[in-house]
């Protein structure tokens, strides 16, 4: 990883070796986005801060409703009114802030510099037209191509994304291939410009297992060979594994912890994670039940005070009602945004039947 090791001040807090801004291929500083809805202002998204350096992959996770996909939108300015992008934050990437670049500047950066993958590759490909058009077509505006090389790049991605026979599938519509074969389509699109940055979001969840863990393994050996930073969005940890060199794990709008992706199996902090991890699946408890955190994600027109995992929290006391809590460094590339930080007394011991109990009011 860039850049200095992380240091601290009297109470711990993490004060990084330089502002997001200045840091990465891509630095996000302070992002926040708001929707204005009829229940009041959506706060989807809240003072994110995260890089991601050239050639890296970070994992950003959680569950349905934390702002991971208003994040990946935000980050290429595809929010639509009512949705606003506040001022106050930045998105540098190659220190370009893209909040400030004209429309036209950003239609050059989307699909060319940063690529997006969808969840859902069948709301993305257009009915109408076959594969290998639709291809060409993005490698035609961005790289200026004439059309028989862009059919002949588009193609060619065909094959490296794994479709078998691309010179004939390349003519199909996207009715005509199964979902693993349309998502590996969007994968040969979101790279036939050679992006520095992939954001695939959620780019599993409509596939079956088998398949899921092609289009990981996939996308895995891609940014390998191509040389590609890529922001995974996901809300299971264990997608992430094999995967990520750092992971960032947000709730409720907030990163709530962001580490190696060592660190965060090995010594989760926040107890939002530790939840997270107790819910994977594993095969030697497949005789148990699986853990499951109470409650919902709150609404973004009302998150609590406080900390706003607190009304979930086995640990929560009066102060994580009362006060936010800052993201607290613990380790030299490890932070959590838990007062348990502060006060490692307030962390229970396990019951005698091995389950965790909260702390003590």
């Amino acid at each position: 990883m860039n850049g200095d090791s992380p240091h601290t001040n009297h109470e711990g807090v993490a004060s990084p070796p330089a502002p997001e801004a200045d840091r990465g291929l891509l630095a996000v500083d302070n992002l926040t986005t708001r929707f204005a809805t009829d229940r009041g202002i959506a706060t989807a998204v809240d003072g994110v801060s995260f890089h991601v350096d050239a050639g890296e992959t970070l994992g950003l996770v959680g569950e349905s409703g934390c702002g991971k996909s208003v994040t990946s939108l935000s980050l290429l300015r595809l929010i639509a009114k009512p949705g606003e992008i506040d001022a106050a934050g930045s998105v540098r990437f190659k220190g370009r802030d893209l909040l400030t670049l004209s429309e036209a500047a950003m239609r050059a950066v989307r699909g060319n510099d940063i690529a997006m993958i969808f969840q859902e590759p069948m709301t993305s490909l257009n009915p109408v037209y076959p594969v290998g058009e639709q291809i060409a077509e993005a490698i035609r505006l961005h790289r200026r191509l004439g059309r028989k090389e862009a059919w002949t790049r588009a193609v060619e991605m065909l094959r490296l994304v794994g479709i078998p026979s691309p010179d004939q599938r390349a003519h199909d519509y996207p009715h005509q291939l199964s979902g693993g074969q349309r998502q590996r389509v969007m994968i040969a699109m979101a790279l036939s410009c050679d992006p520095d940055l992939l954001i695939a979001d959620e780019p599993t969840t409509a596939l079956d297992v088998t398949i899921q863990a092609q289009i990981l393994e996939l996308l895995a050996d891609l940014r390998a060979r191509l040389g590609m930073a890529m922001i995974l969005i996901t809300h299971d940890l264990g997608v992430v594994a094999d995967v990520c060199d750092r992971v960032a794990v947000m709730y409720a709008g907030q990163i709530v912890e962001e580490a190696t992706t060592d660190d965060i199996f090995d010594n989760p902090g926040h107890p939002y994670t530790q939840g997270l991890l107790k819910a994977i699946p594993r095969i030697d408890a497949a005789s148990e039940s699986l853990a499951v955190i109470p409650g919902q994600v709150p609404s973004p027109t009302a998150w609590p005070g406080g900390c706003r995992f607190h009304p979930r929290c086995p640990f929560a006391w009066e102060l994580c009602a009362a006060e936010p809590p800052p993201l607290f460094q613990i380790g030299p590339w490890h932070r959590s945004r838990c007062w348990l930080e502060k006060h490692p007394e307030r962390r229970s011991p396990a019951a005698p039947d091995g389950t965790v109990t909260a702390g003590e009011s």
